[in-house]
């Protein structure tokens, strides 16, 4: 007897949403849910000038990295690596922040 496809196809599965956890709301707040936007600004400001600049440009403006590195003519590498170490600096105050500060009812 002649090998089938069909025979041996598996059967399709639907599709699997990741973000369905995502898209329930947390229990409490985040620190960036309890932030305003001027103690962001105010916690941006603290970043090292290169960082900011770097963070500014990539995730507000919407450049790439390649793009950064051209603009300050710098490594494509040493954007992404300020871009993620701004990332971290920020993710760690906020929760310094977020600890020292009152929740909120």
């Amino acid at each position: 007897m002649p090998w089938s496809s069909t025979a041996c196809a598996t059967p399709a599965r639907a599709p699997t949403s990741t973000s369905l956890a995502t898209d329930l709301p947390s229990p409490e707040p985040s620190a960036l849910e309890q932030l305003a936007a001027s103690d962001l600004l105010a916690l941006l400001a603290t970043l090292p000038p290169g960082y900011r600049t770097v963070l500014n440009l990539y995730a507000v403006e919407g450049y790439s990295h390649q793009e950064i590195a051209e603009l300050l003519g710098i490594a494509e590498g040493t954007s992404k690596s300020q871009a993620a170490r701004a990332r971290r600096l920020l993710e760690t105050r906020l929760t310094a922040q977020a600890h020292h500060s009152p929740q909120l009812p």
